[in-house]
């Protein structure tokens, strides 16, 4: 069996992820549940996400939605308490520039947008979801390859205006230097957070329990470090509801 954490696992976090996963692998032991000793790193994510002897991973709401949901059952989604949000629902945030003169997210109008990557739901999906809504376009621009990456390309002048979730932009607000030059434009509207999942179809119900007992039974220093308030249910077909843009 593998288990990985991947889409929040920078600085603290490292650490963090490593004590829930203590905590988890601890209550599957008690259910008679077989568990890895520790967190995969390093494969790719599709590799992770599709494997058959998957017992617990991360993912992103637009690969869950697109390619992942028939071969995979939804555990529950993490609910980080973001303010705007409902249990279990995060958002994106159009950062740019602090010294950019524009100051609202239609006098951005045209501008090209960083991206992390084409099947993000933060990254890319819901900006440009939002971008159709308000009747504006953000072609596609550099693609950074992760979140932090496209803080970094705003920072130092090679994009002007991109899109972070509101999850990972509070972890650089707090841990990362190159959050200090940029500033929030607007926010999309709340989908669903990203979901935890399991090739174990059979073992979602259980892994559910064992993670949230988990989550409720971490220290005070880790449970900060993750910003998590608890585990919630939210249907596969909150998921599937979400709109797909066109590709970049």
């Amino acid at each position: 069996m593998i288990a990985a954490l991947p889409m929040y696992d920078f600085g603290d976090l490292t650490a963090a992820n490593d004590t829930l996963w203590h905590l988890i692998r601890e209550g599957a032991a008690k259910a008679g549940l077989e568990a890895p000793a520790t967190l995969l790193r390093g494969p790719d994510l599709w590799e992770i996400w599709q494997a058959p002897d998957l017992l617990l991973a991360q993912t992103c709401g637009y690969p869950f939605r697109a390619r992942l949901h028939p071969k995979v059952a939804l555990v529950g989604t993490p609910d980080y308490g973001l303010e705007g949000c409902g249990p279990g629902q995060y958002c994106s945030v159009f950062v740019a520039r602090a010294d950019d003169p524009r100051a609202t997210l239609a006098e951005f109008d045209g501008t090209a947008l960083a991206y992390n990557e084409p099947m993000s739901q933060s990254g890319w999906a819901a900006p440009q979801t939002e971008a159709a809504r308000l009747g504006l376009r953000f072609p596609a621009g550099l693609r950074t390859g992760a979140h932090r990456a496209t803080a970094q390309a705003i920072a130092e002048g090679r994009a002007d205006l991109g899109a972070l979730d509101a999850v990972t932009w509070r972890h650089l607000r707090r841990l990362d230097r190159v959050s200090d030059g940029l500033r929030v434009v607007a926010r999309t509207a709340p989908t669903p957070g990203l979901p935890l999942i399991t090739a174990q179809q059979d073992k979602a119900a259980l892994l559910f329990d064992i993670t949230a007992a988990a989550i409720t039974a971490l220290p005070d220093s880790a449970r900060y470090s993750l910003g998590l308030r608890g585990l919630v249910r939210l249907p596969a077909a909150d998921y599937l509801a979400v709109p797909n843009p066109p590709p970049p």
